[in-house]
C-alpha cells in the first residue's frame, strides 16, 4: 500500500493569549495523496492558513501528528526542516513577497539560489518557467511595472521553478479582482498537472473553492468538510 502523502492524526496548533488559549487548528484527521489539488475553505480566523503552516513544516503542531511521506515532522530537528522546506517545498502568499529592486526574473532565481545552481542554469530555468506563466516578456519589469496579476504569476514561477513536490498558496488570489483570481487558479491547476506537484490552496472564497478538485471546509481550527470531484462537501471524519 502507498504511503500517502500526508497524514494527519489529531494535529492541534494552540496559542496563548493572555490568560486564553486559542484553538487555531484543533484535533485535525487528514490524509492527502501525491498530486492531488486542494482548497482549504474557510472564514478569517479558521484556521486554515494554520493548517497551511503546519503541512509546509513553517511550524510544529501542538499535539499530534503530521507526517509527510511517513516522517513526523515534529521529530525533525531545525536544520532537517530547513532542508525539507528548500527542496519540497514551494510558497506561494497573498502579499506576493517579491523583492522590489529585482526584476521578475532575477525574483525567480533568488528562489533557485539556495540550491547553488550554476548561473548558467539559474537563468535559464528561471526564464523558461516564465515562459510558462505567460511573462517571457515582462522578465526584465521590476515589480513596480506589472500588475497584481502579474507579480503572482512570478510569485508562482518563483514557488515552482525548484520543482517543488508540494506548493502551498495562502490566499494566493486575495489582493486580485475576480477576474485574475480566476485565472491563477486555473494556471495552478495547469501547472499542478503539468509538474505533478500538489497544490494546497487557503481561501475564504466559496467560488474559487469550489474549482478545487477537492475542498476541504474548516470552522474554528476543526475541519468540517471534506468533498471530492465537485460534489458537496461532505462532513470530515471523526476520530473513534
Amino acid at each position: 500500500m502507498q504511503t500517502p502523502l500526508y497524514e494527519l492524526r489529531g494535529a492541534t496548533r494552540f496559542f496563548q493569549l493572555g490568560g486564553t488559549t486559542i484553538k487555531a487548528v484543533d484535533g485535525v484527521d487528514l490524509t492527502l495523496d501525491a498530486e492531488e489539488f486542494v482548497a482549504i475553505e474557510g472564514p478569517s480566523g479558521s484556521g486554515k492558513t494554520t493548517l497551511l503552516q503546519l503541512l509546509g513544516a513553517l511550524d510544529r503542531p501542538s499535539s499530534g501528528e503530521v507526517l509527510f511521506e511517513g516522517r513526523d515532522l515534529s521529530t525533525l530537528g531545525d536544520g532537517e526542516l530547513a532542508e525539507l522546506r528548500l527542496r519540497s517545498f514551494g510558497f506561494i502568499f497573498q502579499q506576493f513577497n517579491l523583492l522590489s529592486t529585482l526584476t521578475a526574473v532575477q525574483n525567480v532565481e533568488a528562489g533557485l539560489a539556495p540550491l547553488r545552481v550554476s548561473a548558467g542554469k539559474l537563468r535559464e530555468r528561471s526564464l523558461a518557467m516564465l515562459s510558462e506563466v505567460g511573462l517571457r516578456d515582462r522578465a526584465f519589469h521590476l515589480p513596480s511595472q506589472l500588475s497584481g496579476g502579474e507579480q503572482q504569476r512570478v510569485a508562482i514561477a518563483r514557488a515552482l521553478t525548484a520543482e517543488p513536490r508540494v506548493v502551498l498558496a495562502d490566499e494566493p488570489t486575495g489582493n486580485l479582482d475576480s477576474r485574475s483570481g480566476t485565472d491563477i487558479i486555473a494556471l495552478l491547476t495547469e501547472l499542478a498537472s503539468k509538474h505533478g506537484s500538489t497544490i494546497i490552496v487557503s481561501t475564504h472564497d466559496a467560488e474559487l473553492a469550489a474549482r478545487a478538485p477537492r475542498r476541504l471546509i474548516m470552522h474554528d481550527g476543526r475541519l468540517i468538510g471534506d468533498g471530492k470531484n465537485g460534489k458537496e462537501a461532505a462532513p470530515a471524519k471523526k476520530r473513534g
